[in-house]
């Protein structure tokens, strides 16, 4: 396992969520690169792992690049996690991919859970072809973002957090007010929860509700209806 670097996907909620292969790579790693220390310590202590653990995150990502590529370039191994998920799915780390490739250091892709396949699968509603947008812009580009959207007519996947789902409901009931949701709410956790409907009638819905937790948004293409 010397000097590779492994792409390894972690649970996006339930901790067993994940693959023997990550566990085994987890275990057989020199260092693990992940966003926060304190969640990616939960993980390795529920499976008996330890190892160093490196914090890197959008702000701190440029400046310790260098240092992570040449410890790889030494012959050890690494690990990049996210909090949950697939990294690099609208979380850090692409940078650090594009410049092993650039030391010809090798990637290695170890596949697990990701919240946008998740809240596909059980969608109902066709993924042949889809486009994940992530999370929008909040302020600067949001409303063009979402005029660009209105024309899309492929499935759409959004990510939404607990402070602006609403918000995000009465912008697509006015962009997209003919397009049918489904609302996934703290995938493969306790209070797991999906919604289905059109966007003024569930942005009822959520005003009378507890909306705690991470949204997966997934929007219907033009041609389906309920």
């Amino acid at each position: 396992m010397s000097g590779l670097l492994y792409i390894v996907s972690t649970p996006i909620g339930n901790l067993k969520d994940i693959t023997l292969r990550a566990i085994e790579t987890l275990k057989a790693v020199d260092f693990i690169i992940c966003e926060d220390t304190r969640v990616t310590s939960i993980l390795l202590k529920h499976y008996d792992i330890h190892k160093e653990l490196i914090s890197m995150n959008a702000q701190s990502e440029s400046r310790k690049i260098p240092q992570l590529i040449a410890r790889i370039n030494k012959g050890e191994s690494c690990a990049l996690v996210s909090d949950a998920g697939t990294p690099t799915i609208s979380d850090p780390g692409v940078r650090l991919i594009s410049e092993a490739i650039k030391n010809n250091i090798q990637v290695v892709p170890i596949p697990g859970a990701s919240a946008v396949i998740t809240a596909l699968s059980i969608s109902g509603v066709p993924t042949d072809a889809f486009l994940f947008e992530g999370f929008l812009p909040n302020k600067k580009g949001r409303m063009t973002k979402l005029k660009q959207l209105a024309n899309e007519e492929r499935t759409i996947v959004l990510y939404e957090s607990t402070y602006r789902i609403e918000k995000l409901l009465k912008e697509l009931s006015e962009f997209m007010p003919e397009r049918f949701l489904v609302i996934c709410r703290e995938l493969t956790k306790k209070f797991e929860e999906v919604r289905r409907g059109y966007p003024k009638e569930l942005l009822e819905s959520f005003k009378n509700s507890v909306n705690k937790g991470e949204f997966v948004v997934v929007i219907a293409p033009t041609r389906v209806r309920e």
